[in-house]
């Protein structure tokens, strides 16, 4: 029998409390009336509403389906979820990752950061959410309630350190936890999303299905963004022939027998000389890997916007 009291906090204040791993496994949980409190939930859920807190840091682990923040105001969230709505809100400041487009409605002064957090469980939860952690569209918002003259979100800092916002937990029993707020050790790859590109270069590349996927695709971010290429977006979807000619327009037949194992993992880097980087990273590194990369500079910018075009089609954007 489940007691909603365990899935609840309610009427707190200058409070730390939480969840540890394992002890939500993807019921509802509902966050209400708190005041000055630390809030963690380390654990995977359905769905979570947080109504009518204020001046709250709350952390949320993967959410299945969404998360709705109503009558907030001044509170500073680490997020992974489905999908993000806010009402009535003022000054929330959001590291998200989001698989959908996150929407806010009459709300103001809204800041959105790319999701950074890591601890050993996070992988296995986002799993059984459903959520991949190529997905997400954090600086995407769209904003219901648009006022003109005025911008009702924007962006974090880029140099916006998780800690700084959500501190890690205080208290013993959430201790147990080893986090780390480190973005090199981020479960999900800290995107650039919607910020100005430093370059008009960038570079496609596309990993197929296999027992390797998630991990080459990472290695490869870490190899790039360690010669300070910069990571835009990221995107994990399944593809179909059609739309590999699309996409890969000439070298298509070569991979249309890759997309039947399941989803593509798609990286677009920025940076003077992403191509011919990624190009010599990826023989050097994936010798034996399929792998689609863009050929040259001119071809790399539609070899983005077509994969993206189709990305954002399929996700239904």
């Amino acid at each position: 029998q489940v007691d909603p009291k365990d899935y609840t906090f309610s009427g707190l204040k200058d409070e730390t409390v939480g969840r540890l791993p394992g002890k939500v496994a993807g019921q509802q949980f509902i966050i209400q009336d708190c005041e000055n409190c630390s809030i963690y939930i380390f654990d995977h859920s359905a769905t979570i509403t947080i109504d009518d807190c204020v001046n709250c840091r709350i952390f949320l682990g993967p959410i299945k389906g969404s998360v709705f923040f109503r009558d907030c105001k001044d509170c500073k969230c680490v997020v992974a979820c489905q999908q993000f709505r806010t009402r009535d809100c003022r000054k929330l400041e959001v590291f998200l990752c989001c698989a959908t487009q996150p929407i806010v409605e009459s709300s103001t002064g809204m800041k959105f950061g790319c999701f950074q957090y890591y601890y050993p469980e996070l992988a296995l939860q986002f799993k059984d959410a459903g959520l991949s952690i190529f997905n997400n569209t954090w600086s995407n918002i769209h904003d219901f309630t648009p006022v003109s003259g005025e911008n009702n979100w924007g962006l974090l800092p880029e140099n916006a350190v998780v800690q700084d916002y959500v501190p890690l937990p205080s208290c013993e029993e959430l201790k147990a936890v080893r986090i780390s707020t480190d973005a090199m050790r981020s479960i999900i790859p800290v995107t650039r999303g919607q910020r100005q590109k430093s370059s008009d270069e960038s570079c496609l590349a596309v990993f197929f299905a296999g027992d390797y996927t998630t991990a080459n695709a990472r290695k490869l971010i870490d190899e790039m963004t360690g010669k300070g290429f910069q990571l835009v977006q990221t995107k994990e979807v399944s593809m179909k022939a059609e739309d590999a000619h699309r996409v890969f327009q000439q070298c298509a037949s070569e991979f249309i027998p890759l997309l039947e194992k399941g989803p593509v993992v798609a990286l677009e880097f920025n940076g003077d000389g992403a191509v011919e980087g990624c190009r010599s990273t990826i023989n050097d590194v994936f010798s034996g890997t399929k792998v689609f990369v863009s050929e040259s500079k001119a071809s790399a910018s539609q070899d983005v916007d077509n994969f993206y075009n189709f990305a954002d089609m399929q996700m239904g954007m």
